[in-house]
């Protein structure tokens, strides 16, 4: 089966126009090396592919011809356990980078609209 289009029907990409310019662009890879769209792949082929923020790694179990349902393409592969505790540690990671944010208590006042506009402008000189 082509790359591009069991990344369809595995829904990594919401189309194969999608799932083609990722590959082409070298961010999905097929046991390691890059790959084309027309790649064949079939059962036991590990895939590395971004998914959000993380780049997963699966490998195949299945193959389908058309795009299913979500839990029918969950069917389809399989995420290694190491790429499952990279994401665990990387989502950690980011909400606690989130956790020192501190929201402002409400919307500008008007000196405070004036002076983002002055430094935006002043940025922009």
């Amino acid at each position: 089966m082509r790359l591009d289009r069991w990344l369809w029907a595995a829904r990594f990409f919401k189309s194969r126009s999608q799932a083609k310019e990722a590959i082409d662009a070298g961010h999905v890879r097929v046991d390691g090396q890059r790959a084309k769209p027309s790649r064949e792949i079939g059962n036991g082929a590990r895939l590395t592919v971004p998914r959000g923020f993380d780049v997963v790694d699966v490998v195949v179990t299945g193959l389908a011809e058309r795009r299913g349902s979500a839990s029918d393409a969950a069917r389809l592969f399989v995420e290694t356990q190491d790429s499952i505790a990279r994401r665990e540690s990387a989502a950690t990671s980011r909400r606690l980078s989130g956790a020192a944010y501190i929201a402002p208590a409400g919307r500008p006042s008007k000196r405070d609209r004036r002076a983002l506009a002055r430094l935006k402008q002043g940025s922009r000189r």
